[in-house]
């Protein structure tokens, strides 16, 4: 669909900047709340009825909109020590001192008022202390998904309002008093403030009882030493050969997802260890356990458990802890593989193994020298990308040539060569937009423009570009009915892979209702995402060019539909050499050609594109007529340099690696025990160990917090790719 025209300024109807517009929004509150206190105190100091319930009523309903449309700034307001509870509470003694100046009030029914209304505030500040407790007892030293947690007495949360929400709470509840109170002040009838100060006291100390139930022994869930109990009996009972560790913030989350398919693959029980409590509901759908354990001293207790071998996506600071477990072997897998200095970090020798692609990237290991043993790499192929289909020839003459433009971001070095979106993004546009024939498919990396501003405004300035042409485009739109076809499985999809919550759910009520994934739920999901997405790509004409974000589609479905892809030096590139179709590298970091395809091998059999973008029309020429399409054999050398062989499949190389270096445990651990192994040995080639591990002691608790950050900033691991 073409875009609305933009709304011209003229000098009767200036335009407003945008951030201008948000600023004069956030200081409005404000500016309304300090007007209702001040027409609160006049009316209080004259006295005027009128003015103090104006102010009063003013106030909370700057209140009530400051807490459903700004919430930034009442955080403002609390930095600056005038929260909430002091709002009410100079609200609540400013209608006091009019009560006492008004006429008419009886004398004798003041005090009284005035003691209720301090009597509130007790009850409030000791629905916040049971509240408080509450939250401690509901709290466990684990999260788990995917795992039946029943025995450790599970129970829906109870309402928000009363355990995370006290200045809401206050608020909500004061409503009556300051009602009551504001109609004694102007009838001088004394019996409104009592009925008012009576429902307030009613609500919170109803809410206190409420929440003092939960903390009966049978309402709560179990205390700590008895969970971490339950937690090895189940490993015990559960067995888990091989985890999976990951920790992070919420923008790496794709690190982990990426490897869900080929860990669900595994025998001997596979396991998802995370250390971050937010991260459990940022997994992808899986039916995979999930154990998330954000204290070292907790996780030091997997030391004697079943689990032999761990996977790593990613490097990350806690990683560390884990690695001192001596009965566990380790082997970093990375969560993508270039030519760039971070997929060779030194960090990885650390790991017992380090699992690559290819032989590109145990040439790139040893020329690096950081320390990593040849002997230690093991080569596995890429496993998750099954789902790329092969090169199947040109694009039909009479058809559109689908172009994807995927650019990596800049990251964290100020390298130009990093992405090509600043120096080239737009020049690439241009030239693929000029042609007719093309229709372009611009996917730009998640974290585009998070550390270079100008990434940011290039991406922005491409968009814009994109959206203009599709404005001069027209063509035959599909059946309406395909719309409705892709909101059908979207909806069928978001059921499968969303868990709907309470608004007032706890971790506790999650890990309840996340307790089984259901019967073969990941096939459903994947069945599920193939009709997605088919259903996505039909519901847009064939000549629309498209800006793809977000998590769905999933990049190797835009590799599927592309006949060409324009990127930068990253995983990309290997990930897209499976199909074998051409591809094209833009060269922004001012090398000779030739010392380009030396430095970085996985360009070797691309075409490389200028900043200038000149040679994108000759590009386009010869994915369209494959006689002019040199690099045919070049990309299959390089693909099996890069990937690996075609044979013995990649999720077979995956699934014997994990075997290999389950076995190697098993002997770590049975030259480490004193004595014969009193647990039964397991059939699969997963088995457990012939001996006992020596342990280790376990450090303090992490101080490290676990929260999900509130800032926007990026958390992506500075030492992978």
């Amino acid at each position: 669909m073409s875009p609305p025209p933009e709304r011209r300024s003229s000098p009767e109807s200036p335009a407003v900047p945008p951030a201008l517009s948000s600023a004069v929004r956030l200081a409005a509150a404000p500016v309304l709340l300090l007007a209702a206190f001040l027409t609160q105190l006049a009316g209080a100091l004259l006295p005027h009825g009128a003015l103090l319930v104006a102010g009063s009523a003013a106030g909370a309903a700057a209140e009530l909109y400051l807490f459903r449309v700004q919430p930034r700034v009442l955080s403002w307001l609390g930095r600056l020590r005038f929260d909430v509870t002091t709002r009410q509470l100079l609200r609540d003694m400013l209608i006091v001192v009019a009560l006492v100046r008004l006429p008419g009030v009886d004398p004798a029914a003041e005090r009284p008022l005035a003691l209720a209304l301090l009597g509130c505030y007790a009850a409030h500040f000791g629905c916040q202390a049971v509240a408080l407790l509450v939250r401690r007892t509901r709290t466990l030293p684990f999260v788990t998904r995917n795992i039946d947690a029943s025995e450790l007495r599970l129970s829906p949360a109870p309402p928000r309002i009363l355990t995370r929400q006290p200045s809401r709470r206050l608020l909500l509840f004061s409503l009556p008093s300051t009602a009551g109170l504001l109609a004694t002040a102007v009838t001088a009838d004394a019996r409104w403030g009592a009925a008012g100060v009576g429902v307030c006291l009613a609500l919170l100390l109803g809410g206190t009882a409420r929440l003092a139930l939960r903390l009966l022994p049978g309402r709560r869930p179990v205390g700590e030493e008895e969970a971490l109990a339950w937690l090895d009996d189940w490993l015990a009972r559960y067995r888990p050969a091989v985890a999976m560790y990951f920790s992070g913030g919420p923008a790496s989350a794709y690190q982990a997802n990426m490897w869900l398919a080929p860990l669900a693959s595994l025998d001997g029980n596979p396991l998802i260890v995370l250390r971050e409590r937010f991260m459990v509901q940022r997994i992808d759908a899986t039916d995979v356990p999930i154990v998330c354990i954000p204290k070292v001293a907790h996780l030091m207790r997997l030391e004697h458990s079943p689990l032999k071998a761990m996977l790593h996506p990613s490097n990350s600071g806690k990683t560390s802890q884990v690695l001192r477990v001596p009965t566990i072997k380790h082997a970093f897998t990375n969560h993508g593989e270039s030519d760039k200095l971070s997929s060779c970090n030194p960090y990885a020798k650390a790991y017992d193994e380090v699992w690559v692609a290819g032989p590109a990237a145990r040439e790139r290991y040893r020329l690096a020298d950081i320390g990593v043993d040849d002997r230690d790499v093991v080569e596995i192929g890429r496993p998750q990308l099954a789902p790329i289909r092969p090169y199947a020839g040109p694009p039909a003459t009479d058809g559109f040539t689908t172009v994807l433009y995927a650019p990596t971001w800049e990251g964290w070095t100020d390298d130009p060569g990093n992405t090509s979106i600043v120096l080239a993004g737009e020049n690439i546009v241009r030239a693929l937009l000029a042609d007719p024939k093309v229709r372009l498919l611009y996917k730009p990396h998640p974290m585009t423009g998070s550390v270079d501003p100008r990434a940011a405004r290039a991406d922005e300035r491409v968009r814009r570009l994109i959206a203009e042409a599709n404005a001069a485009r027209s063509g035959p739109r599909p059946d309406p009915e395909a719309a409705a076809e892709l909101a059908r499985r979207t909806a069928e999809l978001d059921e499968l892979t969303t868990t709907a919550f309470r608004r007032s759910a706890d971790e506790v009520e999650r890990m309840l209702l996340q307790s089984a994934p259901g019967e073969d739920r990941a096939a459903r999901v994947a069945a599920a995402t193939a009709a997605w997405e088919r259903a996505y790509w039909a519901s847009f004409p064939e000549w629309e060019h498209q800006v793809v974000t977000g998590p769905r589609p999933a990049l190797y479905s835009c590799f599927n539909q592309a006949d060409l892809l324009i990127s930068d030096v990253s995983s990309v590139v290997s990930d897209y050499l499976a199909s074998e179709k051409p591809y094209a590298v833009a060269n922004t970091g001012g090398l000779p050609e030739e010392e380009f395809r030396a430095a970085f091998p996985t360009v070797r059999a691309a075409v490389i594109l200028t900043p200038d973008a000149a040679g994108v029309p000759a590009l386009l020429e010869s994915v369209r007529d494959p006689a002019r399409d040199t690099l045919v054999r070049a990309r299959a050398e390089l693909k099996e340099y890069l990937l690996g062989p075609a044979e013995p499949p990649s999720a077979v190389r995956f699934r014997q690696a994990a075997a290999a270096l389950c076995a190697a445990a098993d002997r770590r651990r049975a030259r480490m025990s004193p004595g014969p192994d009193p647990r039964p040995e397991d059939a699969s080639p997963y088995g457990t160990a012939a001996g006992t591990a020596m342990g280790t002691a376990a450090d303090a608790a992490d101080p490290v917090e676990d929260r999900e950050p509130d800032s926007g900033g990026t958390t992506e691991d500075p030492v992978t790719t």
